[in-house]
Parts: structure tokens; sequence; C-alpha cells
């Protein structure tokens, strides 16, 4: 289904400030929907003048639909539809016609022009379905009425209010509660469920007649309301937006719509929202989250601890093999530990990857004393990924890392008489020029395609990865397809920079 903007783009010469318009008033005419109990398109005029394009529509949650199928994009010609001609070239309100058979229902059809300053810019059609319809009750009088005083205003520029509006995910809906105030801010009429809400607040009694500020402000104490002046302004009706007020364990969402439909102001609409319980589950997650990120930090600290104690061991080992693999050991459980403290200052379970291959470049060269014989470089990008892939991948990246230095780079302080591993049959190479590790990352077609280059000795002749007895290309074998689900390839790195051994790695994103 086209946009907005889209169908706006290809058909019209509406300009953006236009757009703009249309844009705030869609984004509040589910309350006229819900108010009117009829269905809402808004019209396009089409570019050469020959009729108009539906860019939008809403049904209402309040009654029965009268579109049983989705107009948008579909064109209406001049003459098909002459309520929506008079709307437009005559720029008022058109309610005249006897009502329209659609599928077996009568439909009432009103236009009404959107005009934004002193030119009318498109037509909101009102689809109302009179199947079972019945002498309205005082609710849906009330919901009538203020539905006319908004289309007024919209055929008067007056809606939508341009400034603030409600931004809340939460925002209170028609059904949630209606309350009507005169010009004075005292309540004309509400609703059931919005008496229902205040007295969760405290509040006995009904509310007509009352100064609906001043009857909040007895029932919210200071701290859980707006500042005197917001609140005044709000439920009296003089401000279009949203505050939150509540009263021990209650929260609620009061918006108001001030109406003057013929200029002058006569009172406003406020809808409120009991939230009490979403503002609970808020607390929750926020403290779920706290707690994990915590829990993050307090891994990262004990690996550290770990990895302090492995290097301290190693200091009192005299053997070679022993305190090489101690070192091993410690970049191991390093790399997981800089995994946990980047989630311990995450919001979500989630890492930005990019910023963990680095730090693990600079902790492999940095742990292996190599004094600036081997630099680690990284292109493209991994994104972000989640905490369970990520802890693997920082696992995979640090083991190959550490097998391209110690293999590919004998020269660096290596031992280069170790047979039968990756860039042991090569000499090394000139003595003096640093050697380079690429690490490149592409996301491509839902999947993560890793490789790990380097410019090294290069593989021995007659390698084989299934023969191969390297620990580290085990853990690296065994995370890559058991725990991520992924391939791994290993070959000779070609190309006109790398001339050493490439590991190449494909793995399914989430």
């Amino acid at each position: 289904m086209p946009t907005l903007d889209e169908l706006a783009t290809a058909h019209t010469g509406l300009a953006a400030d236009d757009l703009r318009w249309l844009h705030l008033l869609t984004a509040d005419w589910q309350i006229i929907a819900d108010l009117s109990f009829a269905d809402l398109v808004l019209w396009l005029p089409d570019r050469e003048g020959q009729g108009f394009w539906a860019g939008g529509q809403m049904r209402p949650t309040t009654g029965p639909t009268a579109l049983l199928d989705d107009v948008v994009g579909s064109f209406v010609p001049h003459g098909r539809r002459p309520l929506l001609d008079l709307a437009w070239s005559q720029g008022r309100l058109v309610r005249e016609g006897d009502p329209e058979w659609r599928d077996d229902v009568p439909v009432r059809v009103e236009t009404i022009p959107v005009r934004r300053e002193d030119r009318v810019i498109a037509v909101v059609a009102r689809n109302t379905n009179l199947l079972g319809v019945r002498t309205p009750s005082r609710l849906e009088l009330s919901y009538l009425q203020t539905a006319s005083d908004l289309t007024q205003m919209i055929s008067r520029g007056h809606f939508p209010i341009p400034g603030e509006r409600s931004d809340h995910a939460d925002s209170p809906r028609v059904g949630d509660g209606f309350v009507r105030v005169d010009a004075a801010g005292r309540v004309a009429y509400a609703s059931p469920n919005a008496l229902s809400v205040y007295r969760r607040l405290g509040h006995t009694g009904d509310l007509t007649g009352h100064h609906l500020a001043e009857l909040t402000r007895q029932l919210v104490p200071p701290r859980r309301r707006p500042d005197e002046e917001t609140l005044s302004a709000v439920l009296g009706g003089r401000l279009a937006r949203d505050t939150e007020v509540g009263s021990g364990g209650v929260s609620l969402i009061l918006r108001s719509i001030p109406l003057r439909p013929q200029g002058e102001h006569l009172g406003a609409l406020v809808l409120l929202r009991d939230v009490t319980d979403l503002r609970r589950r808020d607390r929750e997650l926020v403290t779920k989250d706290a707690t994990i990120r915590e829990i993050h930090h307090r891994v990262k600290n004990n690996l550290q601890t770990v990895a302090a104690l492995l290097r301290l061991q190693a200091r009192r080992i005299g053997s070679p093999e022993a305190r090489s693999a101690l070192e091993e050991a410690v970049r191991r459980v390093g790399s997981i530990a800089i995994v946990h403290e980047t989630l311990s200052a995450a919001v979500e379970e989630s890492v930005d990857f990019d910023e963990v291959v680095d730090r693990l470049g600079r902790m492999v060269t940095d742990v292996g004393a190599l004094g600036g014989a081997v630099r680690v470089r990284r292109t493209g990008s991994f994104g972000v990924l989640s905490s369970e892939t990520a802890t693997a991948l920082a696992m995979v990246v640090t083991e190959l890392l550490q097998n391209a230095v110690e293999h590919g780079y004998p020269t660096a302080g290596r031992d280069a008489d170790r047979p039968g591993e990756p860039g042991e049959s090569a000499e090394p190479g000139e003595p003096g020029e640093p050697g380079e590790i690429v690490v490149d990352a592409r996301r491509l077609v839902g999947r993560l395609h890793v490789s790990v280059a380097d410019d090294g000795r290069g593989l021995p002749e007659g390698f084989s990865l299934d023969e191969s007895v390297n620990l580290g290309l085990s853990i690296v074998r065994t995370l890559v397809e058991s725990e991520l689900g992924g391939q791994l390839d290993v070959g000779p790195a070609g190309g006109a920079q790398l001339s050493g051994t490439r590991i190449g790695i494909d793995l399914p994103l989430e």
C-alpha cells in the first residue's frame, strides 16, 4: 500500500508545508473517527485537476466500518463523487444527499475541506454505517457534538493544532475516558470510563459541574503533577498537549484538545487513560535492565580477576610451553570479559561488535608483547549482534587473531620451528616490516561474512583443516559450526597486498 508521501509526490502538487499539515491531521484523526463512529478517507487533489487520490484511511474503533475494502491509492475523477467536488470548490462542509449503498450497507457520506491558512489543500470524507441506527445515548451525542466541532475546525484551518501534541505511545483514546469541559474548565459531561479513572484517584460522586483542574489538584499530591500553570492550562482546556498525574499507586495520562469551531474558545475535549499497569511494567523493566547490566559488570570483573590470577601464575612458571598456554588462557578469558563489559554499558542485550573487534585486536597484539611487529586493521562493519552471538564470535576472532600472530609471524618473537600448523612452511617476510592482519566483515542477505587475512608465512604444504590438531582452530571450528550455525573455510589470502593465510566465516544473522 503506498504511503501518503509517495502518493502526494507521484500525483499531486502539494508543497512540503502542506504535507506536514496533512501528517499532523492524520496523526490525530483516529480521535475524529472514533467520535464520529465513521470511517475517514483523506482525498488529495490530482496535479492535473482531474480528480482526487485517496491518500489515507482510518476506521473507527467505536462502531462498525462503512468501508470493507482499503481505498488508499484509488482515484476518483471529478463528477463521480459530487460531494468531494463541492467541498473542494466551495471550501465548506457538505452533508447534502441521500445515503449511498455499499455492499448492502447504507452509508451516509459527509465531506470536510482541509484548510491550511487561506487555502483548501485536501478533502476528508466521513463515511458512517447507518445499519442498525438507533436513538443515540448521551455518551454518543457528546461524541458526535465534539466530532462536529473538530470537523468545523478542520474546515476553518484551526485543526490540527500546530505545536505541542501527544508523543506518548500510550496516548489516551476516546474509549479510555472522555471528558467535555466548558470554556470555564468545568465538566459538562464525563464518560463512565472517565468516572472510573477519577474514582481510582479517590473521587466519589459525579464529575459534572466540577472544575477539572481544581478537582485534580485536590486528588493528586504536588510531587505527582506538573507545575500549576501547565495543570490549569491543560485541564482547563486552553492548551493542546498532554500531561501525566498520579496519586499513590495510580497513574493517568490526560490530553486536552481546545475546541473553537467558530473561532472562539467554547471548551475542550479531555481524553484520559489509566496507565497504572503500564507504569508498573515500565518500572519492572527498568529494574530488570539495571539488574542485567549489573550482572554483566560483575561477570566482567570476575573474568578480569581470573585473567589476573592466570597472568600471575604464568610469571612464576619456568616452562615456556606452560607459560604460553597460560597466556593463551588469559587472552581467551579477556575476550569474553570485553563482551560483558560492553553489555554492562548497553541499554539492550545487544553489542556493537565493531568496537569489540577493535579492542580484541589491541588486546592480542599488546598481550603478545609484539612491539609493533604486527598490527590489526578492521574493514567493513559487523553491526549490532545479540549477546549470545557476540560472546561466541569474540572467542572466534580472538583465536583467529592469535593464531595468525603466532604462526604467521615467527619474527615477532614466536617459535618458528613448530611443524604442522598454518604458516610454517615458508620463510618469514622481510625483517623490520610490520605485519598486517585484516579483519573484514560484510552483511549480505541475512548473513554475516567475516574473513581474517594476514600477510604472514602462509599455509604449509598439504595443510588440512580436518587433520589439524591446533587447539585454537579446534575451538574456532566448534564455536562456528555448533554454536553459531555457520561455516568455516581456510585458504591462502591472495590479493595484491595480502599473501598469507585467510580464514573465512559465514554466519546466519538473527
